[in-house]
Formats: C-alpha cells, sequence, structure tokens
C-alpha cells in the first residue's frame, strides 16, 4: 500500500519557504520535491485559504509564509491538507454480517479512533518554528553543502 506523503512533503516545501526572504516560485519548489510545479500549487491552495500562505504573480510573485512559523502547527498543516486518513491499516468488510468480524472491526475501531486522538494532539504541540529551530541545529552541526537540498 502506498502511503500518502503529502504532509511530510508541505512541511518539508514551508521549512524552505522559511528560509528565503523573497517569494519562492512553484517551479522552484517543484524542482526541490522532485515533482511538478502543479502538484505544488495544489497542495499550496489549502495552506492560502487558511491564510498560512500567500502567493504573487508575474515577475518577482512566487509563495511566502503570510504568518509566523510559531503560529503554524503540524495539525493546522494537516487540516489544510483536506486532513488525509493518519492510518494506513484498516477493517475486513467482506462479511459484515460475520459476528466475529463485527466484533473485532468494533474493537479495531476504538483502538483506531484513540490512536488518531492522541495523534492529532501531538500534531497540534508541534510548531513550524520548532522543525526550523531543528532543522537549524542539524544544519549547523553537519554544514550548509551537506545539509540542505537542492
Amino acid at each position: 500500500m502506498k502511503r500518502d506523503s503529502r504532509l511530510s512533503g508541505l512541511l518539508h516545501v514551508l521549512l524552505h519557504m522559511a528560509g528565503r526572504d523573497v517569494p519562492v516560485t512553484s517551479e522552484h519548489l517543484a524542482r526541490i520535491m522532485q515533482t511538478n510545479p502543479v502538484v505544488i500549487r495544489r497542495i499550496m491552495a489549502g495552506l492560502r485559504k487558511r491564510g498560512y500562505v500567500s502567493s504573487g504573480k508575474g515577475h518577482g510573485g512566487g509563495w511566502v509564509l503570510a504568518r509566523d512559523l510559531a503560529e503554524i502547527t503540524l495539525r493546522d498543516v494537516h487540516e489544510a491538507l483536506g486532513e488525509p486518513e493518519l492510518l494506513a491499516i484498516g477493517h475486513r468488510t467482506e462479511a459484515p454480517s460475520c459476528l466475529i468480524e463485527q466484533a473485532v472491526n468494533a474493537a479495531l475501531a476504538d483502538s483506531f479512533r484513540e490512536a488518531e486522538a492522541m495523534l492529532l494532539a501531538r500534531l497540534g504541540t508541534v510548531t513550524l518554528a520548532m522543525l526550523h529551530a531543528d532543522f537549524s541545529a542539524r544544519l549547523a552541526l553537519r554544514g550548509r553543502a551537506e545539509g540542505s537540498c537542492p
């Protein structure tokens, strides 16, 4: 099963933007993420709608952060993506009338809800400023040439 890496990718993009004083084009971000600029524009749309980023067109245009990194949590970014599924495991649904399947699914559903609630709560405590500080510390230890993306 393929994992949904949009949250990780979008956080990566936002941290690249945080290190810039000028707008960053979709084309530049797409090169960093090894994807198409249309994909970047699509995933950034939810962030723009919530006021976390803004964009400008034309010469000198591109994406900029519209809020301080300390004001944006990982949960905010997850929600801006449309709240994709956090857990990749699910229920068996081949025999819905089977009492064993019902009992198993009920137990799993409770566990999944609890795990998702804990994960969302944790994502709500981590800000982009915290990620940026971690990145900066790693960069200082390793050196710019080895530590940054293209």
